[in-house]
């Protein structure tokens, strides 16, 4: 029932877009590997101060912080490597939303539950 609530949502988000309803930060949700639509998977943030970008890399602005969150994933795809001495290293990075919807951003997978490559996520 919550993925046919997501994707309502996100359609009906879609059709805002496409009528100026929504802020202009918001981008379009990137394509998959297979030029399909992405399908949404619950991904935890399971760190604290979690910066989400605009981009798979650290030079791209930060457009929210998020502690110990859950978010809907879009896809993956690799970006940046981040090492954080802390956590260890990785270059795979996962497309969020807050909620369907809402803006698109960027979360390095050493900060997602889940390990490296986070299954149930598709390739963008």
């Amino acid at each position: 029932m919550k993925r046919l609530i997501s994707r309502t949502a996100l359609g009906l988000a879609v059709a805002a877009l496409a009528v100026g309803g929504l802020a202009t930060t918001a981008q379009a949700a990137p394509a998959t590997a297979d030029g399909g639509d992405p399908t949404l998977t619950d991904v935890y943030i399971w760190a604290t101060d979690v910066n989400l970008r605009q981009q798979p890399t650290t030079d791209s602005p930060r457009l929210a912080v998020r502690s110990q969150w859950w978010a809907d994933a879009l896809c993956q795809k690799q970006g940046q490597t981040v090492h954080d001495p802390a956590v260890g290293t990785n270059n795979w990075w996962t497309a969020v939303m807050e909620f369907s919807g809402s803006d698109i951003a960027w979360v390095n997978n050493l900060y997602i539950r889940g390990g490296e490559k986070i299954a149930g996520v598709p390739d963008c």
